[in-house]
């Protein structure tokens, strides 16, 4: 056992308490060091967790390959337990807290035998941010100890903030892999039974319980448990928001800059977005997060955004050069890899990466592959974990405990018709109607079918941690806490749109620099639009497409109201609306019904 390095009464008592339910043989307090680092990263070396990978090549990076049972967020296992469920709303998992309580704490009892438990205290946000939250994680995973001393700021300065009568957040994670006196290990422990993994989160305590995975957003609690349910509990409450949202910097030829929040559903492009080259001549990209936004009225009435975060936990595949070569810089040392493949050089690889298939390599499961053997080489899913610091585009004001001015907000998910390039909303509340709406063709981020639409308002149905009707109306009552004339601009976009034919309209990538000088023009009061019955639209000399090849006909289709369409859009977004019953804002129902009118349907 380590030596205790806090006299914060309720974290030691605590800390007894979880290490005697789960018979844990060891305790650890980590301390956020590179020196520990180093070390649990060698541990797992030896514990055939992780592969190092060639240091010529990718400089302090590993390899880990994860249970095939265990590979990305569990939505179906992930609980809201409030006291009422009424709380928690129809579009999350509720469980009643007590019941839940008594049965994890059977699951609990012993799951820790034979392992060490970490206790890593970590910040969510600069420690010296308004609205930083701070959490302490208890797991049996050195693989979650690296992970969140990347994506967190986490150790020994947390705990001095935290001093002796500090609150924080309760987070409990075990990988449910007991070890018996000489039996041993494996390299991925984990409950392989999906039905017997859990995501548990209790607003009203502000605590966090999972147990059975080591993966990702199921174990690195600070991320999408704490910044996202739990905290968009406490935001409700406090007056700000918790979002799933990239945080970017845009600044013009002629040196304006604006700050932009996006969110779309996973993999529908935020890294991408968030760490883009722009293909338009002097305009820049600054990148201040890629997933979490915390936003809050600052002093001067606009909306100030800050990433929680302090590193990138992004999707490999379909990162590329071409996609996102400032993620590809990020990604050259100092970084974990979860589930891609190697290479006999001992680098990695996965598709879509835009560099020939290997001859041969060992996949994601550890077995041999060739690109003729009919297999992924990489998981859909598969991970990066990099430092944000690391990014060659990261923003001076990344780390900014105030946060940066928000001047726009865009939404947008992956849509191969009906939805246009980019739309204005007339106002906030046709704006929060815009998020509240928002659909997407579903993806490998998590278990289930792809490739079928859901609404996911606001990019936040996996993430908001209570009645999204009272969330909606939370984004709402925005527009009363301060100058309506500073609230940020709301858009729509849609990166994804298709012919008839199924051929892409719109390039994408780099190109979508091309609608945000858009967005930054209609900011400034420049922008050419016309109104439409679902916003305003760009002109047909609206857009900057100089050296673009896209054709006419391709941005007619591109900018097009298309009314049949949203007469089906209409009726779909009324059956989801219908879910949220009394709860949901009549001044959505006023914007849905405008909508209609509009267009004469």
């Amino acid at each position: 056992m380590s030596t205790v390095p806090t006299t914060n009464r309720k974290l030691m008592d605590w800390v007894k308490e979880v290490a005697k339910l789960t018979q844990a043989a060891n305790v650890y307090w980590c301390d956020g060091s590179q020196a520990e680092y180093d070390r649990l990263c060698q541990e797992m070396v030896k514990a055939g967790t992780f592969t190092p990978l060639n240091q010529k090549l990718r400089p302090g990076c590993f390899l880990a390959r994860s249970h095939v049972s265990d590979v990305a967020r569990v939505e179906d296992r992930t609980y809201i337990c409030s006291q009422a469920k009424e709380d928690a709303g129809p579009t999350n998992n509720w469980a009643d807290p007590n019941e839940m309580k008594t049965m994890m704490t059977g699951l609990y009892s012993g799951c820790m035998q034979g392992r060490t438990m970490y206790v890593i205290p970590f910040s969510m946000g600069p420690l010296d941010s308004p609205i930083a939250k701070i959490g302490i994680e208890l797991t049996d995973s050195a693989y979650v100890v690296v992970n969140m001393r990347i994506m967190t700021r986490m150790g020994k300065a947390v705990l001095d903030k935290l001093g002796a009568t500090g609150s924080f957040v309760e987070c409990i994670h075990s990988v449910g892999a007991p070890l018996k006196p000489g039996q041993k290990d494996v390299a991925w422990p984990c409950e392989p039974d999906p039905a017997k993994k859990y995501i548990v989160h209790f607003p009203e305590e502000q605590a966090i319980w999972s147990y059975g995975s080591g993966y990702g957003g199921n174990a690195l609690l600070g991320k999408k448990c704490l910044a996202l349910r739990i905290a968009s509990s406490i935001a409700r409450k406090e007056g700000w928001m918790a979002e799933h949202m990239v945080i970017l910097a845009l600044t013009s030829p002629a040196g304006k800059k604006h700050y932009v929040c996006a969110a779309f559903p996973s993999a529908c492009g935020k890294t991408n977005l968030a760490m883009m080259q722009p293909s338009l001549p002097g305009w820049s990209v600054k990148c201040l997060g890629d997933d979490i936004a915390w936003i809050r009225v600052g002093e001067d009435g606009r909306l100030y955004a800050m990433n929680p975060e302090s590193g990138f936990f992004g999707v490999a595949p379909g990162t590329s050069n071409q996609s996102n070569p400032n993620a590809m810089k990020t990604i050259v040392k100092d970084t974990i890899f979860t589930n891609v493949a190697l290479t006999p050089e001992g680098d990695i690889w996965w598709e879509d990466m835009g560099i020939p298939a290997p001859a041969k390599a060992i996949d994601w499961e550890g077995k041999e592959w060739t690109p003729d053997c009919g297999r992924k080489a990489a998981h859909a899913n598969a991970r990066f974990t990099a430092p944000a610091a690391q990014c060659p585009v990261i923003d001076e004001d990344w780390q900014n405990p105030a946060g940066v001015p928000i001047s726009a907000f865009l939404f947008g998910g992956r849509r191969p018709s009906t939805i246009p390039l980019v739309n204005e909303a007339f106002s906030w509340e046709h704006g929060v109607f815009m998020g509240s709406s928002t659909g997407s063709e579903t993806t490998a981020a998590a278990l289930g079918k792809a490739g079928v639409l859901r609404r996911d308002p606001f990019a936040m149905l996996p993430f908001c941690g209570y009645h999204m009707g009272d969330y909606f109306a939370h984004w709402l009552s925005m527009a009363g806490r301060t100058d309506r004339s500073k609230l940020p601009k709301v858009f729509f976009v849609n990166w994804f749109r298709k012919s008839p034919e199924g051929k892409w309209l719109w390039p994408g990538y780099g190109d979508n620099s091309r609608v945000l000088k858009w967005v930054c023009e209609r900011i400034e009061g420049t922008g050419k639009a016309v109104k439409t019955a679902i916003g305003n639209l760009p002109t047909a000399d609206g857009l900057d497409l100089s050296g673009l090849k896209t054709t006419p006909e391709d941005m007619k289709q591109l900018l097009a109201v298309d009314p049949e369409g949203w007469n089906a859009e209409i009726a779909d977004i009324s059956a989801n609306y219908d879910k949220f019953g009394a709860k949901l804002p009549a001044a959505l129902k006023k914007e849905l019904e405008g909508l209609k009118q509009r267009l004469g349907v």
